[in-house]
């Protein structure tokens, strides 16, 4: 931070109810008014470096006492008593943080070079041009200051100044970068990194008002020198530093006003970072996508920036997270604790946007891969919201059907999620029970979590009698195919066995396979061949006319297993050494011969 010092006298201004006097042995003969504050001074030396006073005294007549009064000066009276000060010859400071309403107040009192060489304004321009512009904090506080006295600041050319100067320095590149700067991410320490990195300019900008940070952004933009991720990251860095942070708690307020003021605020903070981010894919993350959707909704924001986040955020769902996901609900209406309307609302986006795709979504190799990422970010996510004692069946259901089919090849996950849900919630009526897995596709689940699945009591009967059958419907394939396959070689020590022999005990494994199969096609009572192939329905649900007659086949079915096991495993002993094999006839034959011998 650079000063100049201007004056060598002490201040010797003081205050008596709302009147400020220079101490002197005159007496004053002048007062100028500004808002609430009089301030008593002599005509000289104010009047040989202020022109606007000059030309209003000389108005006012030759009266020994004049009042002025000044109350649009801009700055204020603060910035008239800086003025004041150097006409007196008392010491003053300027900073970046004062030049700004010194530099208007001047201009508006005319205490420029034509009035008297060397005057006010001439050497605040010298300081402005040598000092403040040349350096990368001063002129961002220069900046900023500048929200003070916008129109002033605009018409006496500061704020475009120190845009440029600005720019200039964040295009520069990062090898060159001499100036200090604040940078305080997590884990990075100037110490151990001597490069500079490449958003160092991020923090200082955050620091200025939405409005001179929308003009500083769009000023960076228009050279099309930076990457859309750099320009993503000071809106990121922005929105952290201005924005209510949901994912923890919402804020606390002392009263209605100042709620709604802070939400008014914050909705025109979050709109204008939203009309600012870059329309590259990958310029934001998904999940600060999200977080302004969560702010978005918290605030208030207006239906076309919940839609363009919507919308935004979508397009990179695939990237997300569980954590990304987590937002608490912000409504007093509401017992359950997180927002699941939120991620209902981005995954229909992405749906309806991936039907739009052509060719179709399951040709498109990048867009169904997509969709399947999808689907296993939205069955965790799943996962951890069914553990709220307080989320709604209903919100649980809207969101696991909110996917299409093919986003989810196996549905293991979603059935953890039912259970998680039942687990935490067992009060939960039939009806709604039924709701829950109705979504759950028993054909889709793996052999450990069918085995899991039958003896859940959690699950409704429904549900278990599918498990049943399907699982029966694949072990009646497998068997249908094994049938189908050629008879195995019996080779032994190199030779081949009599084709009579492997004949007839090829006869024999498949005339028992057929009844074996045929006694398992007949575990439902009542229901032939024909019945059973017709039981299948298009959306591989179990007909309701079936449960019953499927639960008692399957106890049937579950009694003969270990006769089947012996009956299988007596079959595979027969096919295991073929000298074991002897021909009909062959034992009598012997015996013959060995009557003979006798």
């Amino acid at each position: 931070m650079k000063f100049m010092k201007l004056g060598s006298r002490p201040d010797t201004f003081y205050t008596e109810e709302a009147t400020r006097t220079m101490v002197s042995d005159l007496p004053s003969d002048i007062i100028v008014q500004i808002n609430d504050i009089s301030y008593l001074l002599h005509k000289f030396p104010l009047l040989p470096k202020c022109g606007l006073l000059q030309r209003l005294f000389s108005d006012a007549g030759n009266s020994e006492n004049v009042t002025i009064e000044l109350h649009d000066l801009p700055g204020g009276e603060d910035a008239f008593e800086v003025c004041a000060k150097y006409c007196y010859g008392i010491t003053i400071d300027i900073s970046a943080h004062n030049f700004v309403s010194a530099f208007c107040a001047a201009k508006f009192l005319r205490m420029t070079e034509s009035v008297e060489k060397g005057n006010f304004v001439v050497k605040l321009e010298a300081f402005f041009m040598s000092c403040i512009l040349e350096g990368w904090k001063d002129s961002v506080i220069a900046l900023q200051s500048t929200s003070k006295l916008p129109e002033w600041s605009e018409t006496y050319g500061i704020t475009r100044k120190c845009i440029d100067s600005i720019v200039e320095k964040i295009l520069t590149p990062p090898a060159k970068v001499t100036w200090s700067y604040t940078y305080t991410r997590p884990g990075y320490s100037k110490k151990h990194h001597h490069s500079v990195p490449k958003d160092w300019w991020t923090e200082d900008l955050s620091d200025l008002d939405i409005d001179l940070f929308r003009c500083m952004i769009t000023a960076i933009r228009s050279t099309y020198m930076l990457p859309p991720q750099l320009i993503g990251e000071a809106l990121h860095v922005y929105a952290c530093r201005w924005l209510p942070d949901t994912t923890k708690s919402r804020p606390l307020q002392s009263s209605v006003p100042q709620a709604q003021d802070f939400k008014d605020k914050n909705r025109r903070i979050l709109e204008v970072i939203v009309s600012m981010i870059p329309g590259d894919r990958g310029s934001v993350s998904v999940g600060f996508l999200l977080r302004l959707l969560s702010i978005a909704n918290y605030v208030g924001a207006s239906p076309v920036t919940k839609t363009e986040l919507i919308r935004r955020s979508s397009l990179q769902f695939e990237e997300a997270t569980v954590t990304d996901l987590l937002f608490p609900l912000h409504s007093t209406s509401e017992a359950h604790s997180y927002d699941i309307d939120l991620v209902v609302a981005v995954l229909e986006s992405l749906v309806v946007l991936w039907r739009r795709q052509s060719p179709s979504p399951a040709e498109n190799s990048h867009f169904l891969g997509s969709i399947i990422k999808v689907g296993k970010l939205v069955d965790s996510y799943l996962e951890v919201v069914a553990k709220d004692a307080n989320m709604p069946v209903s919100k649980l259901v809207s969101l696991a059907e909110a996917l299409p089919d093919i986003a989810r090849p196996e549905h293991d996950s979603l059935y953890k999620a039912i259970n998680i849900y039942l687990k935490e919630h067992p009060d939960l009526s039939k009806g709604d029970k039924k709701r829950l897995c109705r979504s759950l596709d028993c054909q889709k689940l793996s052999p450990v979590v069918r085995a899991h699945a039958v003896k859940n009591e959690r699950l409704p009967l429904r549900t278990v009698v599918q498990v049943l059958f399907f699982e029966q419907e694949r072990g009646s394939k497998e068997t249908t195919h094994k049938l189908a396959l050629p008879p195995p070689e019996l080779i032994s020590k190199g030779k081949q066995a009599p084709s009579t022999v492997r004949e007839d005990q090829y006869k024999q494994l498949k005339l028992g396979s057929d009844e074996k199969f045929s006694r398992g096609r007949t575990a439902i009572p009542g229901a032939g061949e024909k019945d059973q192939h017709k039981s299948k329905r298009s959306d591989g649900k179990l007909p309701v006319a079936l449960e019953r007659k499927l639960v008692i086949g399957e106890i049937e079915e579950v009694e003969s297993e270990k006769g089947k096991e012996i009956r299988e495993e007596g079959m595979s002993r027969s096919k295991l050494d073929p000298k074991k094999i002897i021909p009909k006839g062959s034992r009598s034959d012997h015996s013959r011969d060995k009557g003979r011998d006798r």
